[in-house]
């Protein structure tokens, strides 16, 4: 399990930001800056779409494919197509998709979403992997709608990823937004990059966790919620 503190998350965040921001001039016109990863996208994602389909027609015709026949005579414009769609999350940021769903309530119990579908692509050999994800939190004035937490999935998942990026970027995006006084995310993820290719084990599943605040402090917590997310 990987269990971080929040503090040192957020301040590397913020470096991360900073860093960013006092990079050369060829960036005055981007419009997108919110992973903690990506440093530079072009304005339109879709201006790609011409560039990827000859891409992706001359991966075929050095597999020793024919891209005129019937057959595949579309398919690099629908593969370019399907992989922005696989990668949409690098066109979404964290305050576009909360839209001001954070409410003020007097409650500082637990919050937990489980068992959210998560499909991404593994950023190693640009395959599917998919799984569940569930989140808790622990409110201090404030809590998020819950359907957003599904959505906070979404804008991660949908980019080339690992899997333990993936569950600390999920937990930073939580803590930014309501600012709890703890939160936890566990990932039961499939690979196909070791399901379909290399050692083949179709039924290995991968683990991952991140715990914030109180459910890194307090080991009573993080029982609680590591058993609401295994109950059935």
């Amino acid at each position: 399990m990987s269990e971080c503190s929040t503090a040192p998350l957020l301040s590397s965040c913020s470096s991360l930001e900073s860093s960013k921001s006092s990079k050369s001039s060829s960036h005055e016109n981007c419009t997108f800056h919110h992973d903690l990863e990506l440093d530079h996208r072009p304005p339109t994602r879709e201006a790609l779409l011409p560039d990827m389909a000859n891409s992706y027609r001359l991966l075929l015709t050095g597999l020793g494919e024919d891209p005129e026949r019937e057959g595949l005579l579309k398919t690099p414009e629908r593969a370019a197509k399907a992989m922005l769609f696989f990668t949409k999350g690098y066109d979404q940021s964290l305050e576009e998709v909360l839209n001001n769903a954070i409410f003020d309530e007097d409650t500082d119990e637990m919050v937990v979403v489980k068992d959210i579908e998560m499909f991404s692509m593994c950023e190693h050999h640009l395959v599917p992997f998919y799984g569940k994800v569930s989140i808790g939190y622990l409110p201090q004035g404030k809590i998020l709608g819950l359907s957003k937490l599904a959505r906070i999935v979404e804008i991660f998942s949908r980019r080339l990823q690992v899997q333990e990026r993936l569950t600390k970027q999920i937990a930073i995006a939580v803590t930014q937004a309501v600012r709890p006084a703890g939160v936890a995310v566990v990932i039961e993820g499939v690979h196909m990059c070791m399901v379909m290719r290399g050692v083949q084990k179709i039924n290995s599943k991968t683990v991952t966790s991140t715990m914030l605040g109180v459910f890194r402090d307090d080991p009573k917590t993080r029982e609680e919620f590591l058993n609401l997310v295994h109950s059935k």
